[in-house]
């Protein structure tokens, strides 16, 4: 099959994008933020993020960052919802009560705006749009415009990569902090199982987190938990995984380097490999109690609540748009 974009293909009641390849099928939900709601390879029979045939959309929306490939900005917590720039202070309202935080942004609860859906015959690509204006009901907490655009482009050789891009479109300063928080499926292989999967995470130091999963400022070494995802036996389910904060190291894969998180299903033999362009500085690892059937290597272009720390942006990842400046990043995930 060559590659194959449509982007009115109707998936659980909703307009969707679907892309096609012969080794490949994605399913992307511009209506409900730009997430990837399924990405399946159809020769290995590997079910790559969170999904099940009888889940609803209804079901998705109630919590959007726990289902398939969601993008998040502004991402994870900000102490008491305080958002500082070097020309501001914004208040967002708390939505994590627990904490006292605010958490997640609000750009995975967008509609967002089909470019182009398009195929060359290879590849399959989306290109949609997401404008921050006066008319969103965020902005009277944050009064800067911007436009976070992605790609999506699926093919064979490349499996899917996504780029994205974010753009100041105010005379305000903008914060640049990006994640996805990528909920991996476990098993992988229908009739697979969870036991036999092991995660590798490039880890170099750890950061403390404080009892409101905020970073206390301190880089640890390694312990023996640490080393289990720096050595590749990490197995990701079935034992609690919570807010494990690294800063990101150079990986290998086949004997290569490889900048990215690997997963290895030993049963099958077969990988899920997620590789980051250098723009992703830190790993957030969490896996909502273990017990859900899926587990989340997040890659962060910032540490938590780096724009409210007190340590160097060279160290803590906090970075700032001008108007008219862009940042971009990426990512790909593929199958061996």
């Amino acid at each position: 099959m060559a590659g194959y974009a449509d982007s009115s293909y109707q998936f659980k009641g909703l307009c969707c994008t679907r892309l096609e390849t012969e080794k490949y099928s994605a399913i992307i939900s511009p209506l409900t933020g730009c997430s990837v709601i399924r990405l399946f390879d159809k020769i290995n029979n590997i079910e790559v993020f969170r999904y099940k045939d009888d889940v609803t959309f209804d079901t998705i929306n109630q919590a959007r960052e726990i289902w398939g490939l969601p993008t998040l900005y502004l991402p994870n917590r900000f102490d008491k919802g305080i958002i500082k720039t070097s020309d501001g202070i914004y208040n967002l309202p708390i939505n994590e009560t627990l904490f006292d935080n605010y958490i997640h942004g609000w750009v995975h609860k967008r509609e967002h705006t089909v470019e182009k859906a398009f195929s060359d015959g290879v590849r399959a690509v989306l290109e949609t749009s997401y404008t921050f204006d006066e008319t969103d009901e965020m902005y009277e907490y944050f009064p800067v415009d911007f436009r976070i655009e992605y790609t999506f482009e699926l093919s064979d050789e490349g499996g899917l990569e996504q780029r994205i891009k974010l753009t100041d479109l105010s005379p305000k300063t903008l914060p640049v902090s990006i994640c996805t928080h990528t909920c991996l499926n476990a098993p992988m292989t229908a009739g697979g199982k969870e036991d036999t999967m092991t995660l590798s995470v490039p880890v170099e130091k750890k950061c403390e987190l404080n009892e409101r999963c905020l970073p206390t400022e301190k880089l640890l070494d390694l312990d023996d938990w640490d080393w289990e995802y720096k050595n590749g036996t990490k197995i990701p389910t079935g034992q609690v995984i919570s807010n494990d904060m690294y800063t990101a190291c150079m990986n290998s894969f086949d004997g290569k380097d490889f900048y990215g998180v690997v997963v290895t299903d030993h049963a099958t033999g077969h990988s899920i490999l997620n590789e980051v362009s250098p723009e992703f500085k830190f790993w957030n690892m969490w896996n909502d109690n273990g017990d859900k059937g899926y587990f989340c290597p997040e890659p962060m272009t910032a540490m938590i609540n780096a724009v409210n720390l007190s340590l160097p942006d060279s160290v803590s990842g906090n970075a700032e748009l001008f108007e008219g400046q862009s940042f971009t990043c990426s990512q790909r995930f593929f199958t061996v």
